[in-house]
Order: C-alpha cells, then sequence, then structure tokens
C-alpha cells in the first residue's frame, strides 16, 4: 500500500513512522526542501497547489491525506475530481477552515460553544460587541494556529482598532470563556464508521502554543469524560469524517465548551506515540487506508512536553526515566516547536519528578 500526504512537516513524518512498520509507503508533497517528513519519505518538493506535484505525489497512491487544515481546497478538490481518493473527505477542510463554520457545526449539533459573532467590516463591531460583550478576542477566520491571527479585545473602545490590526474582514469575535482547564479529545474514524476514542487529556498552553498535555486528564468525572468524548465523536460523524480528529475543549463550572477542530493528527495526540497501545499516527493511517482500527487505551500515565526555540541538552533527557524525545530537525527559532519528549510511567506518583525535570530542561531552552 501507498500513502500520499500533502504537507511534509513533523506531522507527515510522524505519519511516515507509524506507516513504515505496516509496510506502507509514503510520499509527500512539501515546498519546504528541508522538510522533516522528507528524511524517510519520498519528497515532491513543490506547492500544494501545483499541478504537476498533485500528480506525482499521487502517483501510485491508495489515498491522499493531508497532515494541516489549510491545504488548499482547490489542490483536494483537483484530485477527488481525477479520482484519486482523498481522505479526510474535502467536507472536513470546508469547515475546519473557516472558525465562523466550525461554531455553527458545533452548535447544531447541540455542543455549548462560546458567544460569537462574525465582522465581515468595521461596521459589523457594534452588532458584535452588543451579542458577544467585553472581555472577548477577535480572530482571523482563516489560517490561525500556535495563537496566531488573534487580539484580545478588554473593553469595547479596543474592537475597532483590533479589526484593523487583523485586516478588517473575515473575522470572528468571541466571548472570552472562564475554565478551570483546557483539554482536548482526539478519535479516530474508519471507512466503515467504526471509531476509536482517545481518553480525553489536559493542556497547558505558553505563549499561544501547546507545552505540556497529560494522559489522561486527572480528576475527570465519568460524566465529564463521556461529555468530552462525544463531543468529538459528533463532530466527527456529523462531517463523515475519516481518519483522526481533534475538539479543543475547556473544561467549565457548568460542563464542557468547544473551542475548535482539527481535522488531522494533533500536537496534543504526540503523547500516544510511546503513551497509548497504539498511537494517533497509526490509527489515521490505519483509517485512511480502510484497515481495523487499533486500541487506543493509555498505558498507564503519560506526559508529552513540547520543545520549543532551542533544544535541551539530549542525554539530560535520556537520562530521566521514562523518557522518550523526538526531533524534528528544525533550526531553532523562537516560539517554534524543535521536537517533544514523552513521559510514561504507571501511576501519577510515578510521573511526577521526571515530568518536573523534563519541564524544568524544556523551559529552560523555551527562555534561552
Amino acid at each position: 500500500m501507498r500513502l500520499a500526504i500533502l504537507g511534509g512537516g513533523q506531522l507527515a513524518w510522524m505519519l511516515a513512522l507509524a506507516a513504515e512498520p505496516l509496510g506502507v509507503s509514503v510520499a509527500v508533497l512539501e515546498p519546504s526542501p528541508d522538510a522533516a517528513a522528507g528524511r524517510i519519505a519520498d519528497h515532491v518538493i513543490a506547492a500544494y497547489d501545483d499541478p504537476a506535484g498533485l500528480d506525482e505525489v499521487s502517483a501510485g497512491a491508495d489515498v491522499v491525506t493531508y497532515e494541516f487544515e489549510n491545504v488548499p481546497t482547490a489542490a483536494v478538490t483537483r484530485l477527488a475530481e481525477r479520482g484519486i481518493p482523498v481522505l479526510p473527505f474535502p467536507g472536513s477542510l470546508t469547515v475546519t477552515q473557516d472558525r465562523m463554520r466550525e461554531k455553527e457545526l458545533m452548535a447544531a449539533l447541540g455542543i455549548r460553544v462560546a458567544p460569537h459573532a462574525a465582522i465581515d467590516s468595521p461596521a459589523d463591531a457594534a452588532a458584535a460587541l452588543a451579542a458577544v460583550g467585553v472581555p472577548g478576542i477577535l480572530k482571523t477566520r482563516r489560517l490561525g494556529y500556535d495563537g496566531k491571527g488573534q487580539v484580545r479585545v478588554a473593553t469595547a473602545d479596543a474592537l475597532p482598532a483590533a479589526i484593523a490590526e487583523l485586516g478588517g474582514t473575515d473575522l470572528i469575535y468571541e466571548g472570552l470563556v472562564s475554565f478551570t482547564r483546557e483539554l482536548s479529545v482526539v478519535v479516530a474514524r474508519g471507512t466503515d464508521g467504526s471509531t476509536a476514542v482517545y481518553p480525553p487529556v489536559e493542556n497547558e498552553h505558553r505563549d499561544g502554543i501547546l507545552s505540556l498535555t497529560l494522559a489522561p486528564a486527572p480528576n475527570l468525572s465519568p460524566a465529564l469524560i463521556e461529555q468530552a468524548q462525544s463531543a468529538a465523536l459528533k463532530v466527527a460523524e456529523s462531517l463523515d469524517h475519516i481518519g483522526v480528529l481533534c475538539v479543543e475543549l475547556f473544561d467549565t463550572p457548568a460542563g464542557i465548551v468547544a473551542n475548535e477542530i482539527a481535522p488531522r493528527v494533533h500536537n496534543s495526540g504526540h503523547w500516544s506515540i510511546e503513551g497509548a497501545v497504539t498511537s494517533q499516527f497509526e490509527n489515521h493511517v490505519r483509517a485512511v487506508l480502510g484497515l481495523p482500527l487499533g486500541d487506543p487505551s493509555v498505558r498507564g500515565v503519560a506526559a508529552m512536553v513540547n520543545i520549543v526555540g532551542t533544544e535541551p541538552e539530549l542525554a539530560a533527557l535520556l537520562a530521566l526515566p521514562g523518557v522518550s524525545v523526538h526531533t524534528y530537525g528544525k533550526a531553532p527559532r523562537r516560539g517554534r516547536k524543535l521536537g517533544h519528549a514523552t513521559i510514561v510511567a504507571d501511576s501519577a506518583e510515578a510521573l511526577a519528578a521526571p515530568l518536573a525535570q523534563v519541564r524544568a530542561l524544556a523551559d529552560a531552552a523555551w527562555d534561552a
């Protein structure tokens, strides 16, 4: 079997690593010549919407998938029109490329979301403030990630300037959600409609970038676990999504509030490589190729710490019990994800000490 991936970054690299033991060869389409996935996959160097590049990467592929949601829809449509299977289906991209459509979908499914309003011109500011109030957060409807494309709005007078800063149109204004912690749920859905749902995990962010994931999220009641997993399943089934999907959530005193959808493998699922019976990456490969899904259960407890900006000393990380390190082969740069470390233990008590040491090393590298 052969899998083609649009995008060649670290997510495609980890997908290719998961595909290899299954006997699945991988090709990636990625304009950057030093892309992470190019280390182990056939690398077609071309723009994502380049016709010749799309033809080359899809040649001989059983299915085409993607590693990020901002793939040009025209590229996916072109492949589909030529009879090449593209999974997840283009409909997942259409919805998740637009934060407003995401909110509308989840609200229609009965999933609580933050109050929100579309802003298509500065003239919409008054209506948005009346509907949502302050404080709030103004976001671009498309192309935002890791906290980019967002401006916090503390007062009504600040909204017009924020609208101008983000381009004046194609925006969404959301009310701030008072939450106790951030959660996410990863779900894999197969071509036959079968699903594998990972446990809800707890996430911490720094400067808009994920810094820590705890799996499973500690001290979640069975009712909240069911509510979080149900939200992810509803989204996946509504989109007829094939592959892995992640729903980001807020844990609030009134229950779960959904934030955003990622139609792909997700940073908050990286722990699953060592920490789950079957990783999110392997389950995505299995799902899009029509293979049976694997067990998403946690092996004890796990944590994932992102390595950002600069890299800690590798030997110092590897000397700690239960620690595995993944480096993406990227040049250091402030705010750039360079890799991650996973810690797996039999209990939360056994996890605490090595996790604290990994976090200290990662925080020092982040600040360097």
